[in-house]
């Protein structure tokens, strides 16, 4: 059975990063892997207006973002009815952050360097905060969305 207001489809996502660069080249790496890329932001007001608009599936979010860090942003995200599910993304390593990542909202970290769309899917699939979408494209639920 599936929760209210969710279909099975494309996984959405929203990239938020302040490097232009890494922006088009996630956006690039989701696409050829079969997500949907429906947004692109730099900053964390940005990612909160997009996310709320765009009602994204997952939020592929960097940790130092330049008006405020990821770890805000994610828990703000976490307080939105049906939120996505939060990616946390840095080029630095995850043990830099000491027990941040595991104490945040987020359904995972990926290393920078370490994305692609096996192991976004990987994170999505793991037992963490209940929330939102968990499964590869052909088995994902997700928000319905308006035409």
């Amino acid at each position: 059975m599936q929760p209210v207001g969710r279909t099975v489809g494309t996984v959405r996502v929203l990239v938020v990063d302040d490097s232009s660069l890494f922006r088009r080249a996630a956006g690039h790496v989701l696409v050829e892997a079969g997500f949907e890329v429906v947004g692109a932001a730099e900053d964390g007001a940005t990612a909160l207006r997009l996310a709320a608009e765009l009602r994204p599936d997952v939020v592929l979010l960097d940790i130092q973002l330049p008006d405020q860090d990821g770890f805000q942003v994610a828990a703000q995200l976490r307080r939105a009815p049906d939120p996505p599910a939060v990616v946390l993304v840095s080029s630095r390593s995850r043990s830099d952050y000491g027990g941040m990542v595991e104490r945040s909202s987020a359904q995972g970290f990926l290393d920078k360097a370490d994305l692609s769309g096996p192991r976004l899917r990987e994170l999505l699939t793991q037992d963490r905060p209940p929330a939102t979408v968990l499964l590869g494209p052909e088995h994902v639920q997700h928000r319905e969305h308006p035409p």
